[in-house]
């Protein structure tokens, strides 16, 4: 518990006995998985006039101490807030001298200060990452008329204090905008629009000879405030979920925020805890009792591979596989009934799977059955002499659903096979092709390779459609072998939530 660093703009001076302790504390932490662990610092009490040399010097002193302690300790950098939960730190007219000083001057004072404090920081940690909450982007109205509307902002110095950051920034620093007013939006289009801002529109609030640093080492982020998603609807802080459970939209909107985010998405929450703790709040709630099938989602969008191999592996030999013939322990026989696009062919290709190979790359492959061959039990599909071309099923699916995926491959000869999901409207039209995925071998040294993932059905979706593909194949020579390929669905509290 290291409340002083809440201070960190105050006269007060901080112990090194207290800071000793912070890097002792990083050192027996040895984090696993949470590797990407930040040094939380705030902008309070605000209390410090930008003209006050004496009260900046100190200020100074904890950027210092603060990046030196995180470079020791070992964590990747600062989380910086520069919530005004006291003063106003960066609000002009909050300041003692606004009287006698104007917003120019005191914008002009806010650059130097910035600058003083990252030349402290680089030189005690100079790749550090500079993890603000927000830095521009809560500036969506003020870029194109910064004068007027800065002055009067409750935040209308943060931008200079910002620039003066870029001033002393060497290259090897990252700063990363936490974009906190993330936390109501609810579409691709809002985190689309705010990481547009970051990137494009606020950087007319920078300097221009800063606007090439700004652009190379400022990175797009998101927050997710979890409240949002357990508070009754006439609350202020409420996402509203529309046709999907409130767990299902979380998904989305987090699929959302990492598509248009650079590398990092957070999360915070008030009105439960992961783990045991003592804050009053949520010491005795779990997000998991909140928001069942909460940890399954974050897996699943975090790390999708590896989620996929857990669910895989939890639901044992006989997976519910939604794909008809997955096994290709069948040559023959009646397929099922589904949408069947003119240029797929059935001719050749195990039951319930197509074959399509591309006429402009001259594929002149065929598609097979080998009932000598398998990964288990002999029997798999075959790619011959493919240049270009895959084996297709489609499936019939709904918005919102999850599936994890798994396909089995061995080869011989040249080729290069991957695994494709696209998706189809129910009338079997092409849709959604910006959240197509393709699936690549994990084993490199097995005879058999498989590829897994997890998918999420997009909306207007009605088909998931799988295909198998093969490129660059030759001869008859050339043959990839399929086996064991699986589609299984997740429901809600089932594995793929949990």
């Amino acid at each position: 518990n290291t409340p002083f660093l809440d201070f960190a703009h105050s006269r007060e001076l901080w112990k090194p006995e207290d800071l000793a302790q912070i890097t002792e504390d990083f050192a027996a932490a040895k984090p696993k998985r949470l590797t990407h662990c930040f040094l939380d610092i705030k902008a309070t009490p605000g209390d410090v006039d930008w003209f006050d040399d004496a009260g900046w010097a100190i200020i100074v002193d904890h950027w210092r101490a603060a990046a030196r302690v995180a470079k020791e300790g070992g964590v990747r950098g600062l989380l910086f807030d520069p919530e005004s939960y006291r003063n106003a730190q960066f609000g002009y007219s909050s300041q003692p001298g606004a009287a006698t000083h104007t917003f120019d001057e005191y914008r002009a004072m806010a650059r130097r200060r910035g600058r003083e404090v990252m030349a402290a920081v680089a030189e005690e940690y100079p790749d550090i990452t500079m993890f603000s909450l927000f830095m521009l982007s809560i500036f969506p109205h003020q870029a194109a008329h910064s004068s007027p509307a800065l002055a009067a902002s409750r935040y209308g110095l943060y931008p200079a204090f910002i620039d003066g950051w870029l001033d002393a920034a060497p290259k090897g620093i990252t700063f990363v905008d936490g974009c906190e007013s993330a936390y109501r939006f609810n579409s691709n289009e809002a985190h689309l629009a705010a990481a547009n801002l970051i990137r494009n529109t606020a950087q007319q609030l920078i300097s221009p000879e800063n606007r090439y640093t700004y652009r190379a080492q400022v990175q797009v982020s998101f927050g997710i405030y979890l409240d949002a998603y357990v508070n009754p609807p006439d609350s202020s802080w409420y996402i509203d979920p529309g046709n999907q459970t409130r767990v299902q939209r979380l998904e989305a909107n987090l699929m959302s925020a990492l598509n248009a985010a650079d590398e990092y998405v957070w999360l915070y929450g008030e009105q439960a805890s992961w783990w045991p703790t003592p804050h009053p709040k949520a010491g005795k709630k779990r997000w998991t009792e909140l928001l069942p099938g909460v940890e399954g989602v974050l897996w699943s969008v975090a790390d999708p591979v590896a989620h996929a191999l857990r669910v895989i592996a939890k639901a044992g030999d006989n997976p519910a596989n939604v794909l008809t013939n997955g096994d290709f322990s069948a040559k023959t026989g009646d397929a099922p009934k589904g949408v069947q696009a003119a240029d797929w062919v059935r001719e050749g290709a195990p039951v319930g799977w197509s074959f399509w190979q591309s006429k402009a790359a001259k594929s002149e492959g065929n598609p097979g059955w080998d009932g000598g061959v398998g990964r288990g039990t002999p029997a798999a599909a075959t790619l011959r002499a493919v240049r270009k071309g895959c084996l297709i099923q489609s499936v019939a699916v709904a918005p919102g659903e999850r599936y994890a995926v798994q396909v089995w491959h061995r080869q011989a000869g040249q080729g290069f096979p991957t695994v494709s999901i696209r998706w189809q409207t129910a009338e079997g039209k092409w849709h959604a092709q910006h959240r197509d995925r393709s699936l690549f071998a994990l084993e490199s040294d097995r005879e058999w390779r498989r590829q897994v993932g997890v998918v999420h059905v997009p909306e207007g979706t009605g088909r998931l459609v799988l295909l198998l593909n093969s490129s660059g194949q030759q001869t008859k020579d050339d043959v990839i072998w399929w086996d064991d390929a699986l589609v299984m669905k997740g429901d809600s509290g089932d594995a793929l939530h949990q």
